[in-house]
């Protein structure tokens, strides 16, 4: 009888070891390192996030934080006027008018604060909830802990994002880590997915090859027993090949009708006011469609707001560009029933300190001890203003939100124990408030 060697019987059996494979990956059972979607421990307020993250440093008393000025000079606030808004009178700047009329869905965090004024070490704690060390990213961790709500995409989506550690997983499994769409200032238009709608081969050709491929890399994992990690990139493997049936259309919004388009400045890379030319409303359309196809964590970033000269200038191109987007995509999560599980997060590394009215130097620094953030949906008390900054919004001074609360809050939402969502690395378990952990804010949960 002929003897078959090692490559030949991986040829002749690939297929069916890829299908026992995939049937295993696609079952319903789940173990904790699977990306299947899980049920939270305790009671959950949402099934997703959006976050819409602002690097730089947007300046908290220009938009969100209102400093009544009690003399034209007397003290540092605002050289942009602040009004009233719904029901709730909420202050909103003039930069935001269209985000304004939303005030009744806000819950805004003016008293947060950081570790740090450095930019690096600052996003890097509010990603990862760590300063200096490599750690897994927020997105990860609720990819981690809940898994995806659709078997065809991954649990987290990163858009436009300007540093790779924001869809790191790091220790994590490989199917944690976040897919990166686009890249700082790409047009959204041009983004895929690595290997979507490749078609020089055949789905039926494609699924052989992948089969060949995965009964090597289960041959592979039998000697390496209880291997997260190389389990981790089989899975991920097999989750890539069922992307490419479902991504390029979630990426085509052509389907949107012109008015949906319009009202998130998609294809309008022109001037609308200061607006600078940005692809953001296609994220956040994008975000959107992510959501309802069952995304658990999308993050979208709209880069720049590092503005220390010009600062009036460039401050008002980047809220004109991002103002109708993100009310377009409140207003759509709304009317389609799914603020009221979506939480969505705005905010940025840190703050920066006020100008005077009449100063006419335009240069701002950076301010980690006292900015804001908001939430809508997802759980979260309605038209609420938690928290406040000093008189010159220098330091939080009540309600006070560090970057760890907000991660706890976050997950809380979620259905997730920030003390018990754990992971084993280099002999401790790890998890996404660290060892100082973090406080689950109470007060602004609805």
């Amino acid at each position: 009888m002929r003897t078959l060697s090692r490559r030949r019987l991986l040829q002749a059996t690939g297929c069916g070891f890829g299908s026992l494979a995939l049937n295993a990956l696609c079952g319903t059972s789940a173990s904790a390192g699977s990306l299947h979607r899980k049920t939270p421990p305790i009671p959950a307020r949402a099934r997703r996030v959006i976050f819409l993250c602002m690097p730089g440093g947007p300046a908290h008393l220009d938009t969100f934080d209102y400093k009544p000025q009690t003399g034209k000079t007397e003290h540092p606030g605002s050289a942009f006027q602040f009004s009233q808004h719904g029901e709730s009178g909420l202050w909103v700047s003039e930069l935001y008018p269209e985000v304004a009329r939303h005030a009744d869905n806000l819950c805004v965090l003016n008293g947060m604060y950081a570790d740090t004024g450095n930019h690096a070490q600052s996003f890097r704690q509010m990603v990862t909830g760590e300063r200096l060390r490599h750690r897994p990213s927020l997105g990860s961790w609720v990819s981690y802990g809940l898994g995806t709500e659709n078997g065809n995409l991954p649990g987290f989506v990163s858009l436009n994002a300007h540093e790779q550690y924001v869809s790191s997983g790091e220790f994590l499994p490989a199917q944690f880590t976040g897919t990166p769409i686009g890249t700082n200032g790409e047009d959204m238009s041009l983004a895929t997915i690595s290997d979507v709608g490749s078609d020089h081969l055949s789905q039926r050709a494609k699924r052989r090859q992948l089969d060949l491929i995965q009964a090597m890399n289960h041959g592979h994992l039998e000697a390496r027993a209880d291997d997260p990690r190389l389990e981790g990139v089989i899975e991920s493997m097999e989750l890539g090949f069922r992307m490419q049936a479902l991504a390029p259309s979630l990426l085509d919004v052509s389907t949107e009708s012109q008015a949906t388009l319009e009202r998130y400045r998609v294809g309008r890379n022109i001037k609308v006011g200061t607006c600078r030319p940005s692809d953001f409303g296609r994220q956040c359309l994008l975000a959107r469609r992510f959501a309802e196809a069952g995304v658990r964590f999308i993050q979208v970033s709209h880069n720049g707001w590092d503005q220390h000269k010009n600062h009036r200038r460039d401050l008002k191109a980047n809220c004109d560009s991002t103002d109708a987007p993100i009310a377009a995509l409140l207003e759509d999560l709304d009317q389609r029933g799914l603020l009221d599980d979506t939480l969505v997060v705005w905010g940025g590394e840190f703050g920066r300190p006020g100008l005077k009215p009449s100063d006419k130097k335009d240069e701002t620094g950076h301010q980690p001890a006292g900015f804001t953030f908001w939430l809508a949906g997802g759980g979260v008390k309605r038209g609420l203003a938690y928290g406040g900054t000093d008189g010159t919004g220098s330091k939080a001074v009540e309600g006070r939100v560090h970057f760890r609360d907000l991660h706890a809050t976050i997950l809380h939402l979620l259905g997730l124990e920030h003390d018990k969502l754990t992971f084993p690395h280099q002999g401790r378990l790890h998890r996404l408030t660290g060892p100082e952990g973090g406080k689950v804010v109470s007060e602004i949960l609805a």
